[in-house]
């Protein structure tokens, strides 16, 4: 294959990866051209982190910015005639999968030579940002909405971020982060190409947990997509290096209330379709006009995956379902879990077959919805 670099999927500009470049030229999104993968005898053994999968990435880097992310742990559980296996992402340090992408998209500016970043989120991509920016000696500024839950504002600013509350809706958030990003480095966890690097050590990680094998099913809760992203990148190298012979098949969940995955893979179109947004307790999937949203659907189809839209009370039911087999886990993740039974119901999975979910957040993420829901009865 020939040097990795930037490229522009629509157009196929190339860019050279050493470039300080979050989009091409004409501010699109771009992405890194297929890397070939590698077998289980690259990975490094003497790490317990998602570093240990370091020869899949497109560059070497020489410092790697880490706190431990990666390893999360997966338990099997009982869930109507499923036995689905729950990928715990919380367990990563600021507690949620986004830590991976931060951590190699970090890693990789400050070894390209960026000293301060800005980025725009909801939450748990301005923690980590924030976390690993604090670790890299980086100063960090997030552009998060003004509705965001308090005590991830409360998280971002423990690491020392300059966090800039931004009225209206979240895309507002994002405007404002790059409108400054001629004087700071726009490290968004949704443009930024390296990001995905890091969320694809997931494949990697769930390919090594099964005895080098993938799963038949991945159910991912979704409002970008760096999670579907990731897995689709990985599982793709790993097919490449002929570690697997088939790609799992992915499923989207969002909620209903903020699905534009779903309105365009269930329209059968590559760009947005219109369908109403609401407010959503799964705030951390509430992205209206998701930036890589061709790209995603293209996982989805490639992979013989399907979407799905979930409504709210069965958000909460799903909150409700996991905690009783111990699993406290965000609204945002238990939209993973709530598609299961239509899934199920559909004859998308099967009973018999491997299927995991990622809960991509813990409950503590969301402590006054959780609080709520789980007060004392009167």
């Amino acid at each position: 294959m020939p040097n990795p670099h930037y490229y522009d999927p629509v157009t196929g500009a190339r860019y050279a990866l050493d470039e300080p470049r979050w989009c091409s030229d004409a501010q699109t999104p771009l992405m890194i051209s297929p890397l070939r993968g590698i077998s289980r005898y690259d990975i490094d053994t003497s790490k317990r982190s998602l570093w240990r999968y370091s020869a899949a990435l497109p560059r070497d880097i020489a410092r790697p910015v880490s706190m431990g992310e990666g390893g999360t742990p997966m338990v099997e559980r009982a869930w109507g005639t499923l036995r689905p296996h729950f990928k715990l992402e919380w367990f990563n340090p600021t507690c949620s999968f986004k830590d991976r992408g931060a951590a190699v998209m970090l890693s990789w500016l400050r070894q390209i030579g960026i000293k301060a970043v800005a980025e725009d989120s909801s939450g748990n991509g301005g923690a980590a940002v924030a976390a690993f920016g604090a670790a890299a000696g980086m100063d960090v500024s997030i552009f998060a909405p003004a509705h965001a839950s308090a005590g991830k504002i409360a998280q971002m600013r423990a690491f020392g971020a300059d966090v800039r509350l931004v009225e209206g809706p979240r895309e507002n958030a994002e405007a404002e982060a790059m409108r400054v990003s001629g004087d700071i480095f726009y490290a968004s966890h949704n443009w930024q190409p390296f990001f995905l690097q890091g969320t694809k050590s997931i494949a990697y990680e769930l390919w090594e947990d099964f005895g080098f094998q993938a799963p038949d099913n991945i159910v991912i809760p979704a409002g970008a997509g760096s999670n579907v992203l990731g897995c689709a990148i990985g599982f793709t190298e790993l097919l490449a290096s002929r570690q697997i012979s088939r790609l799992p098949r992915l499923f989207v969940a969002q909620p209903l209330n903020c699905s534009p995955v779903d309105a365009s893979f269930q329209a059968g179109e590559d760009g947005p379709v219109t369908r109403e947004v609401l407010p959503t307790i799964a705030e951390g999937t509430a992205i209206r006009n998701p930036v890589r949203l061709r790209e995603v659907l293209r996982a989805v189809r490639v992979s013989g995956g399907q979407t799905m839209a979930v409504p709210e009370a069965d958000i909460v039911e799903a909150v409700k379902k996991l905690a009783a087999c111990g699993l406290y886990a965000e609204p945002t993740s238990a939209t993973a879990a709530a598609a299961l039974d239509t899934l199920l119901a559909r004859g998308a999975i099967r009973s018999g077959e491997r299927t995991v979910v990622l809960l991509t957040g813990t409950g503590i993420k969301s402590t006054q919805f959780m609080t709520d829901l789980f007060a004392a009865p009167a």
